[in-house]
């Protein structure tokens, strides 16, 4: 895990920070490796770029980050122009360009039809298990028209169901603290790790898969989401729970932390530091808690219709459930709402089901 770091003035001056003690699988011959090999070349030329914009400096030198983080996670830039990465794709076969989606084509990929995906982003390497370059996320330095954040197209290298953002450089903390903690945008994860907290992951652009949930628990016992406070965190959030329920056995812990409305992780770790992120985090709702809370969301329970209402919206993720605690809680909240025998309520459940 990145300690933290002291500032440095120039991102391009930053030195090389190695990157975990994981050994990088070397890729095959086949197309996935070729692909792969063409996402490292682009990794290191976005780099370069980097250190060669001031304007990108600046943007994350703006955003807190030093050099030292940038340089830890690989950090690199896509200038503002439209075939960037000329020399990049010429070292490399045209099957295994196409397939790292670095480049849209058009116009039936006609000639100098082609141009760069990625233009005046700042860029996120993302990284499989092993360290392996599989795309990546590109953010504008602006509050432009255009989307904050983009990745990189669904390929045989980048499947955004079993990536998660910066798991080759959080496995090892993750298995020897037992935690896990995913949020919602790679800033989020790279200044966490700055901050100190090296057991952020995160999503790539979508909602956590049973994929994504089924490793993470695979590393590690606990596993924390964490939402911004918002409507949109919360619609996020109950997104994860539906996720989540298969894997909510007794030997599993997984818990939701909701932030202060006006910050995401990276605004409070700036604000409050990790010690305010710690605070959040031991704050965090066990699975049936927040399940409670999210069944009983727009029902007005003093009232016979709501509480029935609450059961009705419980019962199928209470059938989605693994035998264990939390099914058991829901089962006797649910009960009680309708003033009826756990095992009444039980049947009720299967019936409709």
């Amino acid at each position: 895990m990145l300690t933290h770091a002291e500032p440095i003035n120039e991102i391009a001056e930053a030195p090389q920070v190695d990157a975990p003690a994981v050994e990088v699988a070397q890729p095959p011959v086949g197309l996935k490796g070729r692909t792969h090999a063409v996402l490292a070349d682009a990794a290191t030329h976005y780099k370069r770029s980097l250190r060669a914009s001031p304007e990108a400096i600046e943007y994350l030198k703006g955003r807190g980050l030093t050099g030292e983080v940038a340089a830890y996670f690989g950090l690199g830039y896509a200038r503002p122009t439209w075939r960037d990465l000329g020399d990049v794709i010429a070292a490399h076969d045209d099957e295994a360009v196409v397939s790292s989606g670095l480049l849209v084509l058009q116009d039936g990929d006609a000639e100098g039809s082609r141009f760069d995906r990625f233009r005046g982003r700042v860029m996120f390497p993302i990284r499989d298990r092993s360290g392996a370059v599989a795309g990546f996320g590109g953010r504008v330095l602006d509050d432009s028209d255009a989307p904050k954040y983009l990745n990189s197209p669904e390929g045989v290298t980048f499947r955004k169901r079993e990536l998660l953002y910066g798991l080759y450089e959080a496995q090892e903390a993750i298995e020897a603290q037992g935690l896990a903690v995913v949020v919602e945008g790679y800033m989020d994860v790279v200044s966490l790790t700055q901050a100190g907290f090296g057991n952020a992951v995160a999503a790539c652009g979508t909602a956590c898969s049973s994929e994504q949930i089924a490793e993470l628990l695979d590393l590690a016992p606990r596993l924390v989401f964490c939402f911004d406070g918002d409507a949109a965190g919360r619609r996020a959030a109950a997104r994860a729970l539906e996720a989540a329920l298969p894997f909510a056995t007794d030997e599993n812990s997984i818990e939701f932390m909701f932030l202060p409305s006006q910050h995401d992780p990276d605004s409070l770790v700036r604000a409050r530091g990790l010690a305010g992120f710690n605070v959040q985090l031991a704050q965090a709702l066990p699975l049936a808690a927040f399940l409670i809370d999210h069944v009983s969301q727009g029902c007005k329970m003093e009232y016979a219709e709501g509480r029935a209402r609450c059961a009705y919206v419980a019962g199928p993720l209470w059938l989605a459930l693994p035998d264990g605690e939390a099914k058991q809680t829901l089962l006797n909240y649910c009960a009680d709402l309708l003033n009826m025998q756990a095992n009444e309520m039980r049947d009720f459940w299967l019936s409709a089901a």
